[in-house]
């Protein structure tokens, strides 16, 4: 009985009482108040066979309920596992066609049934046992189990399997019966039942020292995996060794319900060994390394009939049990080391205990900064007692997921005891960590610090940001000219005033901002009208802003705030397009919309500002020919690009204006670096804007013509254009991408950079600006505090997620590129000029 050729099967009034006193009034025509007579004869057969009818129905549904309703079974899996001591595992029993495998299988099945019969609530819906597998470990056995259980009874059958391992402790032993140890198991996941699936494919690969195999999905690289199919690969090493699995392309649908691939630190599919769960695109920059805790390990696959994608490709390989990638732990001694989980940065092994002993000088004590610090768990990422993967330093369990270098314990002797501990069933990338001897009487010299026992430097106390993690550097300040004083006595960066959003915490921000009453409305003009006037149909601000964004995406007035399709309809709706709903009814707020999008799965990794390796698939590499990397830009066409002017202005050395002076590196992700998916273009033309303004850097934008036409991959796409109503409002995040400084008078970055930051009220920055901020600038100021955020380069893309997809908000301008602490950037608003771009590229 194979579990995979098995698909589930299903055997298949109220009364109301009237007043007994019912008050008559006297009437001219008592005839026509005398009581009818009865139903008649007709009347009654009717209501007797209707009252039959109501009888023989309530009397079937109880029958059917108290006697065919028990009778409904489901059908339910589970997968175990089990040491067998008093064998010895030999090569045969890998091959499930021989016969020493086919008798020890024997074996197991009659002693699974006799573990059963112990337990009345397995028993009597017990149904087969098949042997999937063996293994090294004195004989490991790894098997499904079937049991026909009646509806409702799913919950007392898990309990009672949840106790096997004691139910094996209890049976008789004959000389010749198998010995049982460590029985795991558990219900096998639905989604492996599916009765969809038309094919089922399996493989064995046992990895041999020195050697790497290759596993990947059907038809890879060629073709799309097939639809309604599950696979799965058993990997093996041999004895003595672990299996290393690495994915260099893993390209499935993004929706897990739909296509994923499962690994398990076993030869079955058993939850409680579930390493991690896999779909979507991920990039080569996020290695996705696994190592098991023994010998073997299985890979699953499964898919669904729509939207199959390419797949994936792994290798396969194995590492000596005790090498340095498999273990962890000892003494550590000395002013200052590092100390990281097994296999760190990639996803530590399940089943893993190490501990490690910290001694600095005697007079100090040690500080422990965690660099990164990655142990979450589906289900977990919350929790605070730790019941699953943690580290714990003397005594305090740690766990979860925190940003980069805000975690830090200190001992309070010149000892520490670490431990780290993962359980068997799903791994995370873990942690590094840095110790160091530091003088408790003064644990941060010449530094401020936090109430986590984290450093920061002096002057980034009360400058509005939380660098410390738990904002114990921004309490009890003296706020500086250019902040905003909160009345908690917290300060805020100036730019964030009158965004909309509350960052003092009690709203102090957000007062005087010449704002609408509580029940108004405000309008784009900042007029305010009474939110009832909210699409009651009627123009009530006069710029028609208060009909816009209906419940019915209502066709009206066209208006410069309106969405105007190509019929010349204009639409209520604000930033229709490409959200996947044709709000045009032609729809052409749906067309040109392949953009705007990343084909990889985010990284989780957290507080790091490198992009990911085709994060921003439409940013560009500038470089001016025999130099280098000068400006950035943003693909919007096979051919077209969008700049700054200021980067195409010819100075007294170099033609900038010149289609000749420039490379074009689409694609690029790591400066000088040039992989197979980066591609080098030429330049056709370089149109600068006619009314750029060099010393106000007014109308900031140029187009660049490639010299032919590029093809689009995972890689190179295009970032979206708005349309020219296309709302960008104040407050809202947006992302700033380039290779410009990471710091101060630094070099720039060799790694595309990225920062996460967030619009700022128009009126505000010209404040700020000292009123140099024109109608078709915005400005935009960095969201974190603690990190060096990426100067960023002019000419880059802002770009604005909506949906799935991004739009290029602005173009870096000038100010500081990337709007680092307290120093907005300007950007050049792309909606002033979508008329432009598309007369002069027809995009």
């Amino acid at each position: 009985m194979d579990y995979m050729d098995r698909g589930l099967r299903y055997t298949p009034t109220t009364g109301k009482d009237w007043e007994n006193s019912v008050q008559f009034l006297p009437a001219s025509d008592n005839k026509k108040l005398e009581k009818k007579k009865g139903p008649g004869k007709v009347g009654a057969v009717i209501g007797v066979v209707v009252l039959a009818a109501v009888i023989a129905l309530m009397t079937g549904l109880l029958v059917w309920h108290f006697h065919f309703r028990k009778n409904v079974r489901v059908k339910r899996m589970y997968s175990g596992s089990m040491r067998i001591t008093n064998q010895v595992f030999e090569d045969a029993y890998e091959n499930s066609n021989s016969s020493e495998f086919q008798e020890l299988a024997r074996q197991v099945t009659t002693q699974l049934k006799t573990i059963y019969s112990k337990s009345p609530q397995l028993s009597k819906y017990y149904v087969d046992s098949t042997v999937q597998a063996f293994s090294e470990g004195s004989v490991i056995v790894y098997y499904l189990s079937e049991f026909s259980i009646p509806a409702g009874q799913e919950a007392a059958v898990d309990n009672a399997m949840s106790s096997m391992n004691k139910l094996s402790r209890t049976l008789p032993r004959p000389g010749d019966s198998l010995v049982i140890q460590d029985v795991v198991s558990s219900v096998l996941d639905s989604r492996m039942l599916s009765t969809s699936f038309s094919r089922y494919l399996r493989h064995s690969v046992h990895t041999k020292p020195n050697y790497i195999d290759q596993i990947q999905s059907p038809g890879f690289p060629n073709s799309p995996y097939p639809p309604n199919t599950f696979i799965q690969w058993q990997l093996r090493a041999e004895p003595g060794y672990i299996i290393k699995l690495y994915f260099d392309t893993m390209n499935l649908e993004k929706n897990c319900k739909n296509d994923f691939i499962r690994i398990y630190d076993s030869l079955v599919a058993i939850e409680s060994r579930v390493m991690e769960e896999l779909c979507g695109y991920f990039s080569p920059s996020e290695p996705l390394t696994f190592v098991s805790s023994g010998n073997v390990m299985l890979v699953t696959m499964a898919t669904n009939d729509q939207k199959n994608y390419p797949g994936f490709r792994a290798q396969v390989s194995q590492i000596k049990r005790g090498s340095r990638e498999t273990t962890c732990g000892g003494l550590l001694t000395g002013e200052r080391g590092l100390l990281s989980s097994p296999s760190f940065p990639n996803f530590y092994p399940p089943s893993m205990s190490c501990q490690w002993s910290i001694e600095v000088p005697a007079g100090k004590v040690v500080k422990l900064t965690f660099l990164k610090f990655l142990l979450s768990e589906p289900g977990q990422e919350n929790s605070r007692d730790c019941r699953k993967d943690y580290v714990e330093v003397d005594g305090k369990k740690l766990c979860g997921e925190k940003p980069d270098g805000t975690m830090t314990e200190t001992s309070s002797t010149n000892k520490m005891s670490v431990k780290f501990f993962s359980d068997t069933s799903y791994v995370d990338r873990g942690f590094n960590a840095v110790f160091e001897a530091i003088d408790m009487a003064d644990p941060c010299p010449n530094q401020f610090q936090c109430k986590s026992q984290s450093c920061i430097k002096s002057e980034l106390r009360c400058d509005g940001w939380d660098d410390c993690g738990d904002l114990s550097d921004e309490q009890n300040c003296q706020c500086k000219p250019e902040s905003i004083k909160c009345n908690n006595g917290m300060c805020k960066p100036k730019f964030w005033k009158c965004d909309g959003v509350d960052d003092c915490g009690d709203g102090t921000d957000e007062i005087g901002c010449g704002g609408c009453k509580s029940g108004e409305l405000t309008c784009k003009n900042n007029k305010c009208v009474s939110e009832k006037k909210h699409c009651d149909g009627i123009d009530d601000c006069g710029d028609g802003s208060d009909e816009l964004n209906c419940a019915r995406n209502t066709e009206i007035q066209c208006n410069e705030l309106t969405y105007r399709c190509k019929n010349n309809k204009c639409i209520s709706k604000v930033n229709p397009e490409c959200d996947g709903t044709d709000d045009c009814g032609d729809g052409s707020d749906e067309q040109d919309c392949n953009c705007g999008r990343s084909m990889f799965t985010r990284s989780r990794i957290v507080g790091g500002q490198d992009a990911e390796v085709g994060e921003f698939p439409w940013q560009v590499s500038l470089h001016v020919k025999s130099f280098g990397h000068v400006c950035g830009a943003s693909i919007i066409s096979p051919t077209w690009l969008v700049t700054a002017a200021h980067c195409v202005q010819d100075d007294g050395r170099t033609r900038f204006s010149e289609p000749g002076t420039w490379e074009v590196y689409l694609g690029l992700h790591i400066q000088r670096k040039i992989d197979s998916h980066v591609v080098k273009r030429n330049l056709k033309r370089v149109i600068p804007h006619p009314n750029y303004n060099h010393y106000t850097y007014d109308n900031d934008i140029a187009l660049m013509e490639l010299d032919s036409p590029v093809t689009y991959s995972e890689y190179i796409r295009p970032v979206c254009l708005p349309a020219p109503q296309h709302d960008f409002p104040s407050s809202s995040t947006v992302w700033i991408t380039g290779w410009g400084a990471t710091r101060e008078g630094g070099s720039a970055a060799t790694v595309l950079q990225k920062a996460q930051v967030r619009i700022i009220n128009h009126s505000v920055c010209n404040d700020l600006m000292s009123g140099q901020i024109t109608s078709r600038m915005l400005c935009a100021g960095v969201l974190t505090g603690g990190v060096d955020a990426c100067q960023g380069d002019s000419g880059g893309p802002l770009s604005s997620p909506s949906g799935n997809r991004m739009f290029l908000a602005g173009v870096v301008s000038w100010g500081d590129g990337c709007a680092r602490r307290n120093k907005p950037g300007i950007y050049t608003t792309v909606t002033q000029f979508r008329g432009w771009i598309k007369e002069k590229t027809g995009v």
